[in-house]
């Protein structure tokens, strides 16, 4: 996949993703203060536009810096700054890339996890987004097809989902709620499922 075909998909699946913004909105209010759908919202639609005006000899990097500066101007919010450094570590394992394959993918999921691991003091069984990163990061790895790559993606990311509703939080506002937080999936690890759903649906657009 070529900078232009990334910066093509990442549109896609933002303006796909957009749709569960009321559900990552509610899900969040269960567990923290309720500004994850906003927080996706105005991201991606930041996003979009930033994208929109790259040059179309910008490289994969380029799209991801891109998308890293606007997710992070367009919220105030910690995830996203935890999810703008996870795109700028993400994009330094492409410095000299400008076709992506599955390992770079892979290597971009692996440090865009390790950076949220850091940044957010966080660590796996904490029910956070990176239980879903890094869960993603696990999946890619030895893909034989971008099909089975996705396909792989989106059903780590949906089992990291399930797994955190058995577990306590313990990172942000949502671990104030101690054991009532058991039982209710972690927000941010839905919004990754929901946006590699919406990675795959996007594939399925017709090119602009």
């Amino acid at each position: 996949m070529n900078a232009i075909e990334l910066n093509e998909r990442i549109r896609g699946s933002l303006t796909i993703l957009v749709d569960s913004a009321d559900e990552l909105r509610d899900l969040d209010q269960a567990l923290g203060d309720g500004d994850l759908g906003i927080t996706i919202s105005a991201g991606s639609g930041a996003v979009i536009a930033a994208l929109e005006q790259l040059p179309v000899d910008a490289t994969p990097t380029d799209v991801a810096r891109a998308s890293a500066k606007a997710f992070a101007n367009a919220n105030p919010s910690t995830m996203a700054a935890l999810v703008a450094g996870a795109l700028l570590a993400g994009s330094r394992t492409w410095a000299d890339r400008t076709d992506i394959t599955i390992s770079d993918a892979q290597q971009f999921a692996a440090a865009a996890a390790a950076s949220i691991a850091q940044r957010g003091k966080t660590q796996l069984g904490d029910k956070t987004i990176y239980d879903g990163l890094a869960a993603v990061a696990d999946s890619l790895r030895d893909r034989a097809s971008a099909d089975d790559a996705v396909d792989g993606a989106i059903a780590a990311a949906a089992h990291a989902v399930e797994s955190t509703k058995d577990l306590q939080s313990r990172r942000g506002r949502a671990s104030w709620l101690q054991e009532r937080s058991i039982g209710i999936p972690d927000p941010g690890a839905t919004a990754l499922l929901r946006f590699v759903e919406a990675w795959r649906a996007a594939s399925r657009l017709p090119s602009s």
